[in-house]
């Protein structure tokens, strides 16, 4: 459960940690609502990204040279900070990958090359992000297997029995988000594979949008693996780490091949590299790696329990805000929700009210948020959302009122 009672964690004073909060939009002060798609970068991971520019700047693990040496160890340190963040046992167990899309599409293809064939199932749900559904549709389309859907019900839950359902003898892996980016919807992860392992079928959880909100311990919760982007924990974009367990990483073939990912090369025969370097081909992103250990050090030192508590408290206000006021529609009534918000304008198409906030300084995100199927399943082809972070305060719900009746005004709602 997310922690309702905000306590210990000062939002305003952590808001002077971003300096793109500082500036205005349209001669209004930046009420920032997307952290759902991108969070802010804090002057930290900034810091550390130039910091490697300036000081560090060289390749890794193959060098004998000072700064070679340097950046090697500074990008190891990160992987580190990554492992005790999500609670992996294991350093070797973090891999790093350009997001959260890169992390599904190496499993999706590793898993899947070895592990699918003709008849096989794979199982998700109708919450699903596109990068958790396409990546799928791909190796199931090559080698014939089939993708099996678990249905949302009205106010945006797994439909639990449906789900129960349909992991079966063909089954080969649940692959699930822990948290809607369109609703919020809390998923119950745990219990998912507590099922699934039951049943002997491996899971695969996006973490995207659980990781930057709720405290995460992978091996409480005893997935297989886990995916989480860098630029929605407020770290740098292009950034990201699969979390697999070392059993799984060892015994997967790699996803690309190229430098680092091997021990020796003939054109007869390639030995490939110990976990994780087996499935880290070419120079990595090694300042968004560093940048990324830099943003985990924030959130550990923000306090997640309290960033959670801060967080849950403004998500319910603004949901009991926007579901009170008078034009305006509250889309999904999940039973938990984190982070998000949906809603609609009566008679007013998203992308205008997305269009008429920002001239009030306003940002939100509008669209289908690359969760087509599941907008189509509640019958809507877009939405309006709001996303909250750790820099958001009260004040922001206030102007995203605001703005809305300036909508309303506007189209005479």
């Amino acid at each position: 459960m997310i922690p309702r009672v905000a306590r210990g964690f000062d939002a305003r004073r952590a808001r002077r940690d971003f300096p793109v909060l500082a500036q205005k939009v349209h001669g209004r002060p930046l009420t920032y609502l997307d952290s759902a798609a991108t969070s802010l970068a804090p002057w930290s991971v900034i810091e550390a990204v130039r910091h490697f520019d300036v000081a560090q700047r060289s390749n890794i693990h193959r060098g004998l040279h000072y700064l070679s040496e340097r950046a090697t160890a500074a990008y190891e340190e990160a992987r580190t900070k990554v492992q005790r963040f999500l609670g992996a046992g294991d350093a070797r167990e973090i891999v790093f990958v350009r997001g959260t899309t890169e992390a599904i599409n190496l499993v999706a293809n590793s898993f899947g090359h070895a592990r699918l064939s003709a008849g096989d199932e794979i199982v998700i749900s109708g919450l699903e992000h596109h990068s958790n559904i396409v990546p799928w549709q791909l190796i199931c389309e090559r080698v014939g297997a089939r993708l099996c859907v678990a249905p949302v019900d009205d106010a945006g839950d797994l439909c639990w029995d449906d789900l129960e359902r349909l992991i079966g003898p063909r089954t080969r892996l649940v692959a699930i988000a822990q948290v809607s980016n369109a609703l919020g919807t809390v998923n119950p992860i745990a219990r998912v594979v507590e099922l699934a392992h039951a049943r002997g079928v491996p899971v695969l959880v996006d973490g995207a949008q659980a990781a930057p909100h709720l405290p995460v311990d992978v091996r409480a919760l005893d997935c297989d693996f886990y995916a989480v982007s860098g630029h929605k924990m407020y770290g740098p974009t292009g950034i990201g780490a699969l979390y697999g367990k070392a059993e799984w990483l060892e015994a997967l073939p790699p996803f690309q091949g190229g430098g680092d990912m091997i021990l020796s090369v003939s054109f007869e025969k390639t030995i490939y590299n110990r976990i994780p370097f087996k499935f880290e081909a070419g120079t990595p992103n090694i300042a968004g790696a560093i940048g990324l250990g830099a943003a985990v050090d924030y959130l550990e030192q923000a306090g997640r329990a309290e960033v959670a508590a801060h967080e849950g408290a403004l998500v319910d206000r603004a949901a009991r805000a926007l579901g009170s006021m008078p034009g305006v529609r509250l889309v999904g009534a999940p039973r938990e929700r984190a982070c998000v918000v949906s809603f609609l304008v009566e008679g007013v198409h998203p992308h205008d009210v997305g269009t008429i906030l920002d001239q009030e300084g306003v940002a939100v995100r509008t669209g289908h948020h690359c969760a087509q199927p599941l907008l189509a399943r509640l019958g809507l082809d877009a939405t309006a959302r709001a996303s909250f972070g750790l820099y958001n305060t009260e004040e922001d719900i206030e102007h995203l009122l605001h703005g809305l009746e300036r909508v309303k005004e506007m189209f005479h709602v």
